[in-house]
């Protein structure tokens, strides 16, 4: 009886997933947001596919992601277990705030998914196409106001194109900030701005509650499934994809940075991973390893070059 009841518990403990690490991921946004959706899109896959026990996430919001990355480069030295959510809004970010802590400052993992922006104004708007609102923006730039993300991130950038695309100084664009979407879409519904501009995902509720009109998206191609022309299409030669990545901690060494990324590799070919993407409208342009990091840094590199372009940084 006694070796019966052993090998059924031990049976029963073989049985059971072989999480290889319990993780708490950063959001350095306020809830709501892309960074906040993309780290519990991966808290509810990483779970749900045997990939870690427990996973959390955590807020910190403020400077576009910049006070995040600096807290989590600070606090988790060597801990494996420890990531942050990022992308294009905090390569901005970093430049345009200065900050002394970048990203060469934790271990970039992959990066996991591209969104085109969608430019929105509300349903009761007298604005009803882009043409409209460049119009506007030709006449009186200063009195087109634009409700998006971080100072120097994808939306900031964007709208410095398309003033640029239209002729008008980029210098002289009405831009606010927002530290998370949920304001920024609230300042949106509110009349607050005269328009809004984010990824297509945060506003596509909205959109098909017919709260929002969608004016243009960001993309070469017109979107499937989204009744939106692109910019080029409406005579503003500007196409912006805004992409997200995974960092782990500093001073990880080269076989915890390996663990870290097969896990990530399992996610992303994961069932569960592929219908959030499908759900949320995020394109799969995952890329890890040191693919990833020879493509941040260029990245970097030309954000630098279309920050100083368009007067956001010097």
């Amino acid at each position: 009886m006694k070796h019966t009841f052993l090998a059924t518990l031990f049976a029963a403990a073989i049985a059971l997933p072989a999480y290889s690490a319990d993780y708490t991921i950063m959001a350095p946004a306020a809830p709501g947001g892309g960074w906040d959706q993309t780290a519990r899109s991966l808290q509810t896959v990483m779970q749900k596919e045997g990939i870690s026990g427990n996973v959390q996430v955590q807020n910190v919001p403020g400077a576009g992601g910049t006070i995040g990355l600096a807290q989590f480069a600070s606090q988790n030295n060597g801990n494996p277990n420890a990531l942050i959510v990022g992308g294009y809004v905090m390569v901005g970010a970093i430049l345009t705030n200065q900050s002394p802590v970048t990203l060469k400052d934790v271990t970039p993992i992959a990066r996991l998914t591209g969104e085109y922006e969608a430019i929105v104004v509300p349903a009761s708007s007298d604005i009803k196409t882009m043409g409209d609102l460049v119009a506007k923006l030709k006449a009186d730039p200063g009195s087109v106001s634009w409700g998006g993300g971080s100072a120097g991130g994808t939306d900031h950038i964007a709208v410095g194109l398309i003033a640029k695309a239209s002729g008008v100084d980029p210098t002289k664009i009405n831009y606010v900030a927002f530290s998370g979407g949920g304001e920024a879409l609230a300042a949106i519904l509110g009349g607050q701005v005269t328009a809004g501009i984010s990824g297509y995902g945060e506003f596509e509720s909205q959109v098909k509650a017919g709260q929002l009109r969608l004016l243009a998206v960001s993309s070469d191609k017109r979107i499937d499934g989204v009744d939106a022309p692109t910019l080029k299409e409406s005579g503003v030669d500007v196409s912006v994809q805004n992409w997200r990545m995974v960092a782990a901690a500093p001073g990880l060494t080269p076989e915890q940075t390996a663990a870290v990324t097969a896990d990530f590799d399992k996610l992303s070919k994961s069932a569960g991973w592929q219908e959030i993407l499908k759900t949320k409208g995020w394109a799969d342009t995952y890329l890890a390893g040191d693919a990833f990091k020879a493509q941040l840094e260029k990245d970097v590199s030309a954000t630098e070059g279309i920050l100083k372009e368009i007067g956001l940084v010097k």
